[in-house]
């Protein structure tokens, strides 16, 4: 029995695909050398694991134990990978991802502070969605992300970084008719159908609902607003309110100079954000190095808003 990782890796990607054509494509591989990778793991075997039918392909019960020891394998590989990449610290390659309400306010200030520790780590950074980033992590195609915590996964580690706080943020003279509250304003007074939030899948407008106690289609605004800068532009302008973490005020205000803020009513929502990476892939310091850089950019970040906003 000779079982290689070309053979599980297009057995996985067979598995995910249920289709030869798409299985092939994922792994850039022609149909036929896939289909003959497969018949010869079957072999090798002596099992059936896959019925091969028209439309779709169905995994027997020996492909589906199989689909388990094979994605434990690949985590192992790239595990063993990771150690021999970050056997010396914060070097080589990083793969870094972001969700798209951190990426454009904390890289600006991070990574000259990555590019100080290292001068020849080369960056990758990918920015999208929480459960797309989480996709990558456990595919091997990022090495750690900054995401939303918690993340509650025992196959992950967190790393906690920084509190961001959410103000609330429209126009002067919305702010203004707030009444002026010096104690702040409560999430739950809010009138929803003021309320301009990211579209659905955003973890910002998920945590902006559940502070305020709303559901989404308790809001009559819906923009499909995909970026914070948008909703910032409007908001400035009178057409709603909208929550700002503190680490986008000063970008924000900068590109929105009619934008105004008011903290929120003690104790004032907030999120926590941190540093995500497999429990399998080996740290030998470069995971709480990368984590202490982003920290201490963050921070840099809310100490700046809090000295423009108060708090």
């Amino acid at each position: 029995m000779n079982i290689t990782l070309r053979q599980l890796s297009y057995f996985i990607a067979l598995a995910e695909t249920r289709h030869f054509g798409r299985a092939a494509e994922s792994v850039h591989v022609s149909q036929p050398a896939l289909s003959v990778q497969i018949r010869e793991l079957e072999t090798d075997l002596g099992v059936q694991l896959v019925e091969r039918q028209p439309r779709a392909v169905v995994l027997t019960p020996a492909g589906h134990d199989l689909l388990r020891h094979a994605q434990r394998v690949m985590q192992e590989v790239r595990a063993l990978r990771d150690a021999a990449r970050w056997q010396r610290g914060l070097g080589g390659r990083l793969s870094l991802g972001l969700i798209p309400t951190v990426a454009p306010y904390l890289l600006p200030k991070a990574l000259p502070l990555i590019r100080a520790q290292n001068l020849t780590l080369e960056i990758g950074v990918r920015e999208a969605r929480t459960d797309r980033l989480l996709a990558d992590l456990d595919e091997g195609r990022l090495d750690a992300a900054l995401v939303a915590l918690p993340v509650g996964r025992d196959d992950l580690i967190e790393a906690p970084l920084f509190e961001d706080r959410f103000l609330l943020a429209g126009s002067a003279r919305q702010i203004a008719a707030l009444g002026g509250e010096t104690a702040g304003v409560r999430p739950a007074a809010l009138d929803p159908d003021r309320l301009l939030l990211l579209d659905e899948g955003h973890c910002l407008a998920d945590q902006a609902l559940e502070v305020c106690g709303m559901r989404r289609e308790e809001t009559r605004v819906d923009l499909g607003a995909s970026s914070l800068a948008t909703l910032c532009g409007l908001a400035a302008e009178g057409f709603g309110l909208t929550f700002l973490p503190e680490i986008a005020l000063v970008s924000e205000r900068a590109a929105s100079p009619a934008l105004a803020v008011h903290r929120f009513a003690s104790p004032e929502p907030a999120r926590r954000l941190g540093l995500v990476r497999r429990r399998l892939s080996r740290d030998d310091g470069w995971f709480e190095a990368l984590a202490a850089i982003l920290a201490e950019a963050g921070r840099s970040l809310t100490d700046s808003a809090r000295a423009a906003a108060g708090g």
